[in-house]
């Protein structure tokens, strides 16, 4: 990727973003006064390091490329493992995440011409997103951005403890607001989730989710520190079992957005998401990591060398049958408030089990219109750009983070 250098659009640049740029180790005690307002530095959980701006320009602009060729229809599968940063803000980074190039590629693929694109007054755009979640930690960030949208459908499988885990976000009462009311639904699990009840709860919840959204396309975070044995996880999934959330959304054939996220059980990261690229092109792997790996990288994976080992910890499974029912049924009961997909034709689906006021409730929730929606995700942060602007014009991996000025 070209070397980025502060040019012309040096004073479009947020300032978080030229933060980013400038700030180094040597020099952070320069930049010490404005830590705290862009959450960065020593004393937050987004330290300064060494090559950071170019980090952060070649996972967002990966992200950005790969969201790009999916819209353009080059591929029916874009893959970026070192993207799916889902904690960052508009303008404050967040566990550290920097830049949120998840927001960034779903913005995309909302404004860029599609193969089979949808005409607005203001151009041409994939008209529904689903954004899908399965690491560890909720997806904050994401939620945030698309918040008040109907455009973009967020759903998030996390663990969840106010109190005592980061970041204490993702309530099942978290359900989106104005245009974008019950198009967010978050999963809150607990402690020790195992492979049967995990899949189970992912496949009963997702498939409702994509009936009654009908995205035409689809991002999913894949973050790896929902594996068990990992280092800040409480979960005991298993490799298999988080692969197969993977293979299940493939299997409906849709424009698929695949993205990396946490991990810090670094060897288990590196098997997971492999055996995941492998599901994408349907190719079966060896199950043991093949002797013509260099030593110094294969030595990691000993004794067993097995690309699947067993992860299952001691953590006892908090999640009881009755609590999983529970949350299936109140993120179903959410579906019910859904008009029909935005973007398409409404026809009468209330069965007769509904009352009369619940119909006449739901017919009267009007929903505002997307690009309202749109505008109130962003506004409070920042000015809102015109929707005629093109906040990804040239090669964004050459651009970098000047591709998203715009954004």
């Amino acid at each position: 990727m070209p070397q980025t250098t502060l040019n012309s659009s040096k004073s479009k640049l947020p300032m978080q973003l030229q933060l980013i740029r400038r700030v180094t180790p040597d020099n952070a005690q320069q930049y010490s006064q404005v830590f705290q307002k862009y959450h960065v530095g020593p004393d937050s959980d987004c330290p300064i390091f060494d090559g950071m701006y170019e980090f952060c320009s070649l996972y967002a602009g990966s992200s950005i490329d790969a969201a790009r060729k999916l819209a353009r229809g080059d591929t029916d599968i874009a893959i970026n493992w070192s993207g799916g940063l889902h904690h960052a803000k508009k303008f404050e980074a967040s566990g550290f995440c920097y830049v949120n190039d998840i927001v960034l590629a779903i913005l995309h693929l909302l404004r860029y011409p599609s193969r089979v694109f949808y005409m607005h007054t203001d151009g041409r755009y994939h008209p529904r997103v689903l954004y899908i979640d399965i690491d560890l930690h909720h997806g904050d960030g994401v939620q945030e951005a698309f918040f008040s949208t109907d455009r973009v459908f967020t759903l998030s499988f996390h663990k969840y403890d106010p109190e005592h885990f980061f970041p204490g976000t993702g309530n099942y009462d978290e359900v989106g607001s104005g245009s974008g009311k019950h198009h967010c639904l978050n999963v809150p699990l607990r402690d020790g989730i195992d492979d049967p009840s995990y899949v189970s709860l992912f496949k009963s919840i997702v498939e409702p989710v994509l009936v009654a959204y009908r995205p035409t396309s689809v991002v999913i975070q894949c973050g790896a520190d929902s594996l068990g044995c990992d280092r800040l996880g409480r979960f005991n999934l298993s490799i298999v079992a988080h692969g197969e959330c993977i293979e299940f959304i493939r299997s409906f054939n849709i424009p698929l957005l695949i993205l990396g996220g946490g991990g810090y059980t670094v060897k288990n990261v590196a098997r997971c998401w492999a055996y995941e690229t492998s599901l994408a092109l349907q190719l079966d792997l060896p199950s043991t990591i093949p002797d013509t790996m260099p030593l110094e990288f294969r030595s990691k994976f000993g004794p067993d060398y097995e690309l699947h080992p067993n992860l299952r910890t001691t953590v006892p499974n908090a999640n009881t049958v009755k609590y999983l029912d529970r949350i299936r049924s109140i993120c179903l009961d959410q579906l019910k408030w859904m008009r029909g997909a935005p973007s398409v034709e409404f026809n009468e689906r209330y069965g007769e089990e509904w009352r009369d006021d619940d119909r006449e409730m739901a017919i009267e929730d009007e929903f505002n219109d997307s690009n309202v929606g749109m505008e109130k995700s962003w506004e409070g942060n920042g000015t809102v750009t015109s929707r005629n602007e093109n906040a990804f014009g040239g090669n964004p991996l050459a651009k970098g983070l000047d591709a998203i000025v715009n954004v």
